[in-house]
């Protein structure tokens, strides 16, 4: 009564055996192609931390060099200016790791947070009473003045282009772990399933149980099985070849660490233009948004301080080194992994599954 391992001559299998054998295989190619796969997946995973830390690092770097240019330049709005300032970054970070988020909605955001804090401690530090509704009317009257020029739009310009390609990486690459994620789970059909049997267990039946399979016998075999899953060649080769673009584009004369690391130039410019318009912005609020409280004697405005460059440089090359080596590495890792699927077949019939160095293996129906 056996299904699968048929044959003319006597047999000690039994069906129980033959759906024993079913279930061996089944757990058997899922654990090869697991074994397979675990390579490349260990290596995107270590990128995906390996790449966010470096980003991380990066972040880090231009929002401590950002709390820095209000603790020399801008010390009266220091405190309150530091909460604004973690929120952009942790909106630009938000945005890398693929969030519903824009760069421009962070930057106005930030933009918007700040300017109730320029105009009361800088341009009118005279100014008491701060309340809610004040502040929200320089937020809102912020979008339609325009205090900070054009230096809000082009820090917009600029992260946007430099940050589109490192938000692209880093879905492309949870793209790559969850494709290698589901061909581990392809289920096996059951002529796949019968025939694996038939490769593998049938000569056991007839006492044979150190034959091992041809080799084009198992070829073909294995790439009737993974038919579905060796179809993925085309896109996979593609995937790798946007990856390698996505790395170039962050490469591409280092955008990202420049752009970065040039946000607390773009606050200053930016601050700078609304202390020297000041007079002129503080007509425009007035008559939208009323007079506020003052104290006696309006304090100066004129103390505008140009800030110099405060260099931390050493901690800037090396996370930017770092970046792209792992850049550089990643891409050469992967370029190589390029007929991944193409090559299944070929390398479950590896090793010790197949027999190689003798002409004596099964066939299927015989030894041969």
């Amino acid at each position: 009564d056996l299904q699968i391992c048929q044959h003319r001559a006597p047999t000690c299998c039994t069906r129980k055996m033959e759906e024993s054998y079913q279930a061996a295989v089944r757990r058997e190619r899922t654990q090869s192609i697991q074994a397979l796969n675990f390579e490349l997946k260990y290596m995107i995973v270590g990128h995906i931390t390996a790449f966010q830390e470096a980003f991380e690092s990066l972040l880090r770097f231009a929002e401590n060099r950002t709390r820095s240019l209000f603790e020399t330049a801008y010390r009266p709005m220091a405190k309150e200016a530091a909460e604004p300032v973690k929120e952009l970054f942790t909106d630009i970070s938000l945005y890398i790791l693929g969030a519903e988020t824009t760069v421009e909605s962070a930057v106005l955001r930030f933009f918007d947070s700040l300017f109730p804090l320029v105009y009361s401690r800088l341009i009118n530090p005279g100014i008491t009473d701060l309340s809610e509704d004040y502040t929200e009317c320089l937020r809102l009257t912020r979008q339609d003045i325009n205090p900070f020029g054009h230096y809000s739009k082009n820090m917009v310009t600029e992260l946007s282009k430099s940050l589109w390609a490192s938000r692209m990486l880093s879905q492309a690459l949870s793209l790559g772990i969850e494709v290698i994620n589901t061909t581990e789970h392809a289920t096996l059909t059951k002529e796949c399933n019968r025939a694996l049997v038939k490769m593998q267990y049938c000569p056991h039946c007839q006492g044979l149980t150190l034959i091992r399979p041809c080799v084009g016998y198992c070829l073909n075999v294995m790439r009737g099985c993974l038919a579905s899953v060796s179809e993925l060649d085309a896109q996979w080769r593609e995937y790798i070849s946007t990856l390698e673009y996505l790395t170039n584009e962050i490469a591409a004369s280092h955008d990202l660490e420049i752009a970065l690391s040039g946000i607390w130039n773009s606050v200053n410019e930016a601050i700078l233009h609304a202390q020297l318009n000041g007079p002129q912005l503080s007509a425009t609020v007035d008559k939208v948004c009323g007079q506020p409280k003052q104290q006696e004697g309006n304090l100066s405005s004129a103390n505008i301080v140009p800030v110099k460059e405060v260099t931390e440089a050493q901690t800037f090359v090396m996370a930017h080194a770092s970046l792209n080596n792992k850049r550089r590495e990643f891409i050469n890792y992967m370029k190589r992994s390029r007929t991944f699927y193409a090559s299944i077949a070929e390398r479950l019939c590896d090793g010790d599954l197949v027999m190689r160095d003798s002409s004596t293996c099964w066939n299927g129906e015989d030894v041969v």
